[in-house]
């Protein structure tokens, strides 16, 4: 299997997840993760490329999936090359690496935070072909020095040299097609980014490029053998359709991850929030009335003695106290906590904003002006919704 999703994925923050895979050690100070999700393609290597090599030499009786196991291995070797390409050329760049994955799809290089431009972008992105040709050079100078098949032993190295070289060229070749998520989308984003001076337009268009790669991989796949009435491989067909879907996938999320990315600018607490009145924490229910009675349909925030926003009057609470118990209920008793530090200026935007909100706990927060006065309340649906472009229920 190729590599299919190598470059630029930011650093993921947060708590720490689960174990993805099994350590495989450091390689220029950069972990490599042999995920589990690989031994499902070293399995699909072993049965279908098994019988392959039995037919080929009916003297290895079983251990003709040995040899398809190799095979495997000599796969995922390619696979490390690659991706050790991306991330020893991103390091010259002063690119920090977290680490290589490698695992069911081929693998993926993963970055920390940093600042591209569009060359050095296109120069990482292609660096991992590049590596794969140099691979398939160098196993065809094995081949042209192995000796003649003259047994067994030999008639297998050249077997395994040969697709060593074959496979290599393949990954060369295949990701260098012009759309995400392969490495040749890279060439796609870098020519509309240094046009726009945008790099989410040009992951946009080559989001693109790859849905046009996926269509065209399925037409000369299984298209143009239907219209010339041959017979279609079962295994090539399940193959076809298996890749296609995951270039779709991957098409799509870079699409719809570059069109959050430019939504990003127009995404502040000012613009976001709803109305909302601060008050302090002593006041009573009947206070809250009086002044909801001036101010229909804010929010109303209650706040320390330090005027940090602290609590939320919750509207449907607030309607069940009785009038004659209002002055003597204190508001406090109709609110719900929000959560630690869980207020923002109302002119945070951008990423600093999603990033802050992603921390917190909770799913409203107050927002405050330059005063550090409340006024107004964000919820993160909201901030979701402006960031997907999708509409909220009954807006």
């Amino acid at each position: 299997m190729s590599d299919l999703n190598s470059q630029q994925q930011p650093a993921q923050t947060g708590p720490p997840a689960r174990r993805e895979g099994i350590p495989l050690g450091r390689i220029a100070g950069i972990p490599i993760i042999l995920a589990y999700s690989w031994f499902l393609i070293a399995a699909f290597t072993v049965l279908v490329f098994g019988p392959v090599i039995s037919v080929a030499f009916p003297t290895l009786g079983f251990g003709a999936y040995g040899v398809a196991f190799v095979y495997a291995l000599l796969l995922l070797f390619s696979v490390l090359i690659h991706e050790l390409a991306h991330a020893l050329v991103a390091k010259g760049y002063g690119w920090p690496t977290q680490k290589i994955v490698l695992n069911l799809w081929g693998g993926h290089t993963q970055f920390e935070n940093f600042t591209a431009t569009p060359g050095r972008s296109l120069v990482v992105a292609f660096s991992g072909p590049v590596a794969n040709f140099v691979l398939a050079g160098l196993g065809w100078l094995l081949v042209l020095s192995l000796p003649p098949a003259s047994s067994v032993s030999f008639a297998l190295a050249n077997a395994l040299a040969n697709i060593f070289v074959w496979a290599n060229f393949l990954i060369g070749a295949f990701n260098i097609l012009p759309g995400l998520p392969l490495d040749g989308g890279r060439l796609v984003e870098s020519i509309v980014w240094k046009i726009t001076g945008s790099q989410e337009k040009g992951t946009v268009a080559a989001g693109w490029a790859g849905r046009v790669v996926v269509v065209l991989l399925l037409i000369f796949t299984l298209g143009v053998p239907f219209a010339l009435g041959q017979s279609l491989n079962i295994q090539t067909a399940l193959f076809s359709l298996f890749i296609a879907g995951f270039l779709w996938v991957g098409a799509s999320q870079a699409i719809s991850t570059a069109r959050m990315r430019l939504r990003l600018p127009d995404i502040s607490a000012g613009k976001l929030c709803s109305p909302a009145i601060g008050m302090p924490d002593d006041v009573s229910v009947g206070q809250v009335l009086s002044m909801l009675s001036r101010n229909a349909g804010v929010s109303v925030i209650l706040t320390l003695k330090d005027g940090r926003p602290a609590y939320l009057v919750d509207p449907l609470t607030l309607a069940t106290v009785p009038m004659t118990a209002a002055a003597s209920t204190p508001a406090t008793a109709v609110s719900h906590p929000l959560p630690a530090g869980g207020y923002v200026p109302e002119n945070a935007s951008g990423q600093e904003l999603i990033q802050y909100l992603a921390q917190l706990s909770g799913s409203e927060y107050a927002v405050t002006d330059s005063r550090h006065q409340v006024m107004g309340l964000l919820r993160q649906q909201v901030v979701v919704a402006a960031m997907t472009g999708r509409n909220l229920p009954n807006s």
